[in-house]
């Protein structure tokens, strides 16, 4: 009987250690997350004050708005595709080469990610209002925490969702570019309303791989691998909210 109790304390012990591993592993993903969203709004705030002025110029957007050169440069020529596909390409090298890199070396990698993401979503706060950006934002993360939260909480297994989302993020993209070259009635509402979606959806299950991916190789010890999942995961939440902000303000957005 007492060796029984000795092993039921161990076992209770070691419960407790991962869950309060699991908790300090959520939290680091929340926190790199967060960090991350604000270098990408400081930085599309910052660059679009760059970009605009209210100084005549041969480049007006607006009554009295006009593109600086730095605007112009971003906006108007053909640098504005280096900006637009920028952050695609930096996730894609990003997902390939963590392996290779240190805990530390990745968060670093994915703050200038998040830079990066900045100046591509910066044109925001020269096509919508201040106050819808706001506004919208804070729908967004209102309804980012109750789906995380649902992920995280709930016993469903959720994990066969993975492959349908990510094959819609591959039609959106798809869809996008089609849409960019050759515009059709309709479709950029339709992809508004899917991505919305398949991000809402995405969310939950990137939340409760997460926390599955910690629970399956807490043992191990690995606080160096741990440390590049908690990164991966807060890219991948990271993702998660953006896209959906970006889905919503197209529905919801107020326009200059």
């Amino acid at each position: 009987m007492a060796e029984f109790n000795t092993m039921r304390a161990a076992a209770g012990t070691r419960s407790a250690a991962i869950d309060a591993g699991l908790r300090a592993h959520m939290n680091k993903v929340y926190g790199t997350m967060s960090v991350g969203m604000l270098i990408t709004f400081a930085a599309a705030w910052a660059l679009a004050g760059l970009a605009v002025t209210d100084v005549p110029t041969a480049y007006q957007i607006g009554a009295d708005k006009y593109l600086t050169s730095l605007g112009v440069a971003l906006y108007a020529s053909p640098l504005k595709w280096v900006v637009m596909f920028a952050p695609l390409v930096f996730v894609f090298a990003f997902s390939a080469m963590i392996n290779r890199m240190s805990a530390a070396t990745a968060q670093t990698v994915f703050y200038a990610f998040a830079a990066v993401m900045g100046v591509s979503i910066s044109s925001i706060f020269l096509v919508f209002t201040g106050y819808s950006i706001i506004q919208v934002f804070l729908i967004t993360a209102i309804a980012f925490a109750g789906l995380s939260i649902w992920g995280y909480t709930t016993k469903k297994d959720i994990s066969a969702w993975g492959s349908f989302l990510i094959m819609g993020v591959f039609g959106l993209i798809a869809a996008s570019l089609v849409n960019l070259f050759w515009p059709m009635p309709g479709l950029a509402l339709a992809i508004s309303i899917l991505g919305v979606l398949i991000f809402a959806g995405l969310t939950a299950y990137d939340t409760q791989n997460i926390k599955n991916t910690y629970l399956q190789h807490a043992h191990s010890g690995d606080t160096e691998w741990l440390g590049k999942a908690a990164i991966m995961g807060a890219l991948n939440l990271y993702l998660d909210f953006i896209n959906m902000f970006m889905f919503l303000l197209q529905l919801l957005g107020n326009r200059e």
